[in-house]
């Protein structure tokens, strides 16, 4: 029987690199399978590792869609970044690409980020983990396009919000073209800016 002598041993991973090839591998699976098939116990498995550990990063299964989302978030909101770097500082330039960055990484992620929302339908862990992200991406919206139009009052940026999240799923399904969605979205956010502002009727909280 031959040994193993000269054979290399395989390096264990760190903790926040077994928690990232458990992501990737949720991922792979919600891909292949659907979110359905991901239960902690199958996760633990496609990994090669025991149940216990993956409760450990988790918690459980929403967790693992939640974390799921927030790697979504974190890209789209670098995605916005490198964009906003490379814009013309002009109004124009930079709702076109704000528009482009949104429904790109939206295009990116296909029907996997669906999929995930759609799993977390109804949880308090999602509610708070979009409010969040929602907060943050739509504050480095406002402070990249107010230097063009004065102030946008919070009710037009989320706006933003809902018609991204309309044209994307449109561009998914093959029913407008990315080039469409990101035109639409760009006029949209456009119109936001220039009539953006809070009505001075309002009474101010």
């Amino acid at each position: 029987m031959r040994g193993v002598e000269g054979a290399v041993p395989r390096r264990r991973l760190s903790k926040a690199e077994r928690h990232t090839q458990l992501l990737e591998v949720a991922r792979q699976l919600i891909r292949d399978k659907g979110t359905d098939e991901l239960t902690l116990g199958r996760l633990a498995e496609q990994a090669g590792v025991t149940k216990p550990l993956v409760y450990g990063h988790f918690g459980d299964r929403a967790g693992v869609l939640a974390e799921l989302y927030r790697e979504f978030e974190a890209r789209q909101r670098e995605a916005l970044e490198v964009a906003l770097d490379e814009a013309t500082p002009s109004l124009a330039a930079v709702a076109g690409v704000v528009a482009g960055a949104y429904i790109d990484c939206c295009l990116a992620e296909g029907r996997e980020l669906a999929d995930v929302v759609a799993a977390l339908a109804g949880s308090a862990t999602l509610s708070q983990v979009r409010q969040e992200a929602e907060d943050a991406y739509l504050t480095r919206c406002r402070t990249a396009l107010e230097p063009f139009c004065g102030p946008i009052d919070a009710a037009g940026l989320h706006a933003l919000i809902g018609a991204g999240d309309a044209l994307a799923r449109n561009a998914l399904a093959g029913r407008i073209s990315p080039a469409r969605a990101r035109d639409v979205l760009t006029r949209v956010i456009t119109a936001l800016a220039v009539d953006g502002g809070p009505d001075t009727k309002e009474t101010k909280p």
